[in-house]
This record gives structure tokens, sequence and C-alpha cells, in this order.
């Protein structure tokens, strides 16, 4: 699944790209909305993301693809890996502008972990 998201002035730092934090808001953002439609009546949280590095400055203005595929399914979690591209500012809109894997847990009305249905 793909999302989309323009970075505005309230996201940037004092060097002029984006706060890291952002990003990795919004990844888990439009993350946990794939694993919602796509697993309709489970209640998923965040429980790791892998491997943060940051090697690509985000300038403001751009327009950030966030492209979500599920890559592995266990009994009670979901992972996604989460590609970032930039489509307006970028050299290259296919170059991976960040990328990492997210994982999502089910659990019950008291907070233990379910089958995912």
């Amino acid at each position: 699944m793909e999302h989309r998201k323009l970075v505005q002035p309230e996201y940037m730092n004092d060097q002029g790209s984006l706060f890291g934090g952002y990003l990795l808001k919004w990844i888990d953002e439009f993350a946990y909305i794939t694993a919602c439609i796509e697993h309709p009546g489970c209640r998923f949280v965040t429980i790791g993301l892998d491997k943060v590095e940051f090697h690509h400055p985000i300038s403001l203005g751009e327009i950030l693809r966030f492209a979500v595929t599920q890559v592995r399914q266990g009994k009670t979690s979901v992972e996604y890996l989460v590609e970032v591209f930039g489509e307006k500012n970028a050299r290259d809109c296919e170059e991976t502008l960040f990328a990492t894997k997210i994982t999502f847990v089910n659990l019950d009305s008291t907070g233990k972990k379910r089958p995912i249905n």
C-alpha cells in the first residue's frame, strides 16, 4: 500500500532538513493503517522498528511516498517493510531515501497477545 506526505516548514530542523522523528512517526502511522486495512478486527500495537539509520537529508517541500509491504506474518504478529521515496526534490524518484521494517503485535482487550485472523 502507498501513502504520501508533504514535508512542511514545521517538520524541519535548524539545519534545513526533516527531523528524523517526524519520519519515524509517519512510518509508524502509515504501516499501522496498512496493517489495520489488511487485517480488519485486529488490535495492533507497535513492538519494534529495525535498523533506523538516516543517510539522505529530506528537504522542505518534498513529497514523500511511503511504500508499505507485508514481509512476514506470524501467529500473533505482522512485519512490514516501509520504503520512503522522494517524488519532487529528490534526484531520482526511485532512490530509497529511508527504509526500515516495523513489527506489530495483535492484542486482545486485556492486553494479551492473540492470534491474527
